[in-house]
């Protein structure tokens, strides 16, 4: 095809199209005049109806607004009709039905808050100063309610309900004295198989508790803490120390334990012990417990109240503590020191528990103060006794040459010790020692220091026999004192070993220094080389000897059957060693010159002791027996 055709085409397409698009131009012209003529229809049509809506949306909005504005008036009058409901019951007052006071109590409060947030009522304020008027009335009653509740159940504890809660072991005797728990040197729980249970003590009915809590929980509400904290703090503050002066603590100071008769003061301090149990284990545990309930949700004043009413009870009981730590020390004291530490650790963790908190802080770091004072006096008692035990200057002299008093006094004292095994090792670590090695460095220094005692005692005696028989009699007693006990598992089978050799020392020391001279009697040094038996004595100097034995036998036995070897078994021993010298020794001398006597005039005035008899009259030795009582 040429390109005249192609044009020719073109244009007739071109000119179908512009016929088409008229077309289109001239429908869409056609609706647009019929929409405008709907358009200016509605228009009209909305114009005359719109002063009827108009009349009906404000119809509306005046049913909307009688609605509202009725049941406004209802809640209102809702408010006043509680307001007279509360008012009445406020006005019974809240010893009829606390529960129902409380009730009204609560209501006035919601009332006060929707008169405050309705300030456009009409005579709101006038409600509103009614109704608070109404709730300061209503609180002033409640704090009086609650001061009359907690008296009348808040009575002193008597002393039989508070042995009533101990266990057994802790329960004074019909006769009225502690047993034997409370006592001296016998607080040791780990000692007793029976478990050690208190019986939780009930200081207020459990069925009062929730009326006081709630009474408290409104005047915490109402703002009236301090005056709800001092009631609580005097009432039961009161009552607290009551009870304990019911029960015998009263406050002393230093000077009071001072001037105290050591035998009245050990009784007071073993009551002390048993009051520091009952106090914290029941008296101070039931007040922690009803001062929780009561003030429950009430943080800020639950552990102030607590620590107040304590306070002056507490400051007593340690008082009396502190006094005796810092009285003037003495020997005797060092068990009642142990006794009163051990008792304080004892308490140690319920005391860290009731006065946790930070109110109690006071209290707490007292109690552990105390507790350190106890043990640092205790060890520098440690230390006095041991320089006492070796400056003792005793002059009461052991004429017999038995056990002295000051021996038996030490052993029995270091003996009393280890009944305090574990208290001693944990008030050596307060002083960050090592417990074993402590306890037996004490030991050891007072057992030292006693034999360098009876060291200078001994040299009081003019007879050296004598002073080898009290220095016998004196170790031999430690040493079977300390194997019988459990000092020797701390000083150790060396210790007892060294000792034990000592004493044969001093019995060995004693034969011969005591009978040495008495037996050269019986010895002959012979002067003939081809031996004779009696070629080396005359009959004279044979006669001699025997006086002279008789004489110094006799003297022997007057004297040392006046002395004591208080240990029969050391007795018998001793007994036994001399005769083993002495009787073969007299036996030969007779054997061999007793028939140059015999034969002569008066051998009997001569040959008085025949061994038999001696050995009979060396049983009588060692026997503490007078003049009168021997039989020679």
């Amino acid at each position: 095809m040429g390109v005249p055709q192609a044009m020719e085409a073109l244009g007739a397409r071109a000119s179908s199209i512009r016929d088409a698009l008229h077309k289109s131009q001239t429908i869409t012209d056609n609706m647009v005049s019929i929409l405008g003529s709907f358009d200016h229809r509605l228009s009209a049509l909305e114009t005359a109806m719109r002063p009827t809506q108009i009349r009906t949306h404000s119809i509306r909005r005046a049913h909307e607004n009688i609605d509202k504005t009725l049941k406004a008036v209802e809640v209102i009058l809702g408010q006043f009709d509680l307001t007279r409901k509360a008012e009445a019951k406020i006005l019974r007052g809240p010893h009829e039905d606390l529960e129902s006071y409380l009730e009204a109590i609560d209501q006035l409060r919601s009332i006060i808050h929707f008169f405050s947030s309705h300030k456009n009522v009409r005579s709101s304020d006038g409600v509103l100063h009614h109704a608070n008027n109404l709730l300061s009335k209503a609180i002033s009653k409640l704090e009086d309610e609650f001061r009359q509740l907690l008296t009348n159940y808040s009575k002193p504890v008597e002393p039989d309900r508070l042995f009533d809660c101990l266990p057994d072991s802790l329960r004074p005797d019909p006769a009225g004295q502690k047993n034997e728990a409370s006592g001296k040197g016998s607080d040791h729980p780990n000692k007793s198989l029976k478990p050690v249970i208190y019986t939780p003590l009930t200081l207020i009915p459990p069925r009062v508790l929730p009326l006081l809590h709630d009474l408290a929980q409104q005047m915490v509400l109402a703002g009236h803490q301090q005056q709800l904290f001092r009631t609580y703090r005097d009432t039961r503050g009161s009552v607290l120390e009551q009870s304990l002066r019911k029960l015998g603590v009263e406050r002393l100071s230093k000077d009071d334990v001072q001037k105290m008769q050591w035998e009245v003061l050990e009784a007071k301090i073993g009551n002390w012990i048993h009051y520091m149990r009952i106090a914290v284990k029941l008296l101070f545990t039931g007040e922690k417990k009803i001062c929780d309930q009561i003030f429950e949700g009430a943080e800020s004043l639950k552990d102030p109240c607590f620590a107040e009413v304590t306070a002056n009870s507490v400051a007593v009981l340690l008082s009396f503590g502190e006094a005796i730590a810092r009285s003037k020390r003495s020997p005797e004291k060092l068990f009642v020191l142990l006794d009163m530490y051990e008792i304080m650790r004892e308490l140690q963790s319920e005391i860290e528990f009731l006065f946790g908190s930070k109110a109690c802080m006071e209290m707490r770091e007292s109690a552990l103060s105390l507790t350190k004072r106890l043990a640092q006096t205790a060890q520098e008692t440690f230390g006095d006794f041991e320089e006492a035990v070796e400056k003792d200057a005793t002059k009461t002299a052991v004429l017999d040459g038995t056990v002295h008093p000051l021996t038996s006094y030490v052993i029995n004292y270091v003996k009393f010790l280890f009944d305090y095994q574990s208290t001693l090792k944990q008030l050596f670590q307060e002083f960050d020692g090592e417990p074993e090695s402590q306890l037996t460095n004490v030991t050891t220094r007072i057992m030292q220091a006693l034999q360098n005692n009876l060291d200078g005692k001994s040299k009081q005696y003019k007879d050296p026999a004598l002073t080898q028989l009290f220095l016998m009699n004196n170790i031999h007693y430690i040493v079977r004192s300390v194997r019988r006990s459990e000092a020797k598992d701390l000083l150790g089978d060396d210790w007892v070993q060294i000792h034990r050799r000592i004493v044969q020392q001093h019995a060995n020391q004693y034969k011969r220094v005591s009978w040495a001279k008495i037996l050269q009697c019986l010895t002959v040094q012979s002067g003939n080389p081809s031996g004779g038996d009696s070629s080396s004595l005359s009959r004279a100097m044979v006669k001699d000897r025997f006086k002279t034995f008789n004489v110094q036998f006799e003297e022997l036995h007057q004297r040392q059957s006046q002395w004591t070897v208080p240990d029969s078994e050391l007795r018998e021993s001793l007994r036994l060693a001399v005769a083993e010298v002495l009787l073969p020794a007299y036996r030969s001398f007779i054997k061999r010159f007793g028939p140059m006597i015999e034969n002569g005039k008066n051998p009997g005035k001569y040959i008085k002791l025949r061994p038999e008899t001696i050995e009979s009259m060396l049983n009588e030795f060692f026997e503490s027996k007078t003049w009168g009582e021997q039989k020679r």
